[in-house]
């Protein structure tokens, strides 16, 4: 039987591998609404997530968060947008 590790879960993981930086949406709601921000490109609700303490995640600017979806931030090359 196998799983697959999503959303805050997946976060945790990274961190606790060691990767130091993880860029995320953030909510304080729940994993839908952090889903809502992605789908919404709301660029206040993604930072950097360096640490999970006490039940919350903790990002760069040093503001803890309840839910952390790890996204993958990515330039967009010529392929991307078929030109």
């Amino acid at each position: 039987m196998s799983f697959e590790l999503v959303g805050s879960d997946l976060t945790r993981a990274m961190l606790e591998r060691g990767d130091e930086q993880v860029w995320c949406a953030v909510s304080n709601e729940s994993e839908q609404d952090v889903i809502n921000t992605i789908k919404n490109i709301d660029r206040n609700f993604i930072v950097h997530i360096v640490s999970f303490k006490d039940g919350c995640f903790l990002c760069k600017e040093k503001r803890a968060w309840k839910y952390a979806v790890p996204i993958k931030k990515t330039p967009l090359t010529q392929n991307d947008i078929i030109l």
